[in-house]
């Protein structure tokens, strides 16, 4: 019996250049032929913090979706955040989220992924927040009590931080990344925010 091939994606729920390569990673998926898994495997941005984010931090970010924009035409932020939030540079709260959601199977991972995104980029709400990610886990359906109870659960940091060494440990170190496991070898698989067909000509053959 062959090894099982995987797909595994690196990613941040907070991380802007996954957010951009949602349409085109939506894409991909359902592409693939069914002999390749997906996993999803969070890489952890940035860790838990209160402090408000530096200016120079917020100026760079800024000029990150600005780019985005200009890169992957379609890619729709919602600048208000930066008015209405409290930014903080912490995204370890948002994975764990993500985590907790992962309980009730892929779709419900993946729903979290996706209510995570529009709330920060398009709804400017601040997913660092414990109330905006529990406002999350209501809408997506998720058991707000058992949820809020997890969220900052020192088993739900040690589950993240193991997540956070398979990603650095199959080269995971920026987001997005995708690396292919097949034949029991692991190697990265180049992407491009624009269009499939560099990733799908090599997933297919």
């Amino acid at each position: 019996m062959s090894p099982e091939t995987i797909l595994y994606y690196v990613h941040d729920p907070m991380c802007s250049w996954c957010y951009a390569f949602r349409p085109i990673w939506m894409q991909i998926q359902q592409q693939l032929p069914a002999t390749i898994r997906v996993q999803y495997v969070l890489g952890g941005l940035a860790p838990d913090s209160d402090q408000p984010m530096p200016p120079e931090t917020r100026a760079y970010v800024q000029s990150q979706w600005h780019k985005i924009i200009q890169s992957v035409p379609g890619t729709v932020f919602n600048f208000a955040f930066w008015e209405q939030c409290q930014p903080r540079r912490s995204t370890y709260p948002a994975c764990r989220a993500v985590l907790l959601a992962r309980e009730q199977g892929q779709d419900g991972e993946i729903a979290m992924i996706h209510a995570i995104q529009d709330a920060y980029y398009r709804h400017a709400q601040n997913p660092s927040d414990t109330d905006t990610l529990c406002a999350l886990a209501q809408q997506i359906g998720l058991d707000v009590a058992a949820f809020a109870r997890d969220l900052n659960a020192e088993t739900t940091q040690q589950a993240l931080l193991a997540e956070m060494a398979l990603a650095r440990r199959i080269g995971g170190n920026s987001f997005p990344s995708l690396f292919l496991q097949r034949d029991g070898k692991i190697r990265r698989v180049a992407h491009d925010y624009n269009a499939m067909s560099p990733i799908t000509d090599i997933l297919l053959t």
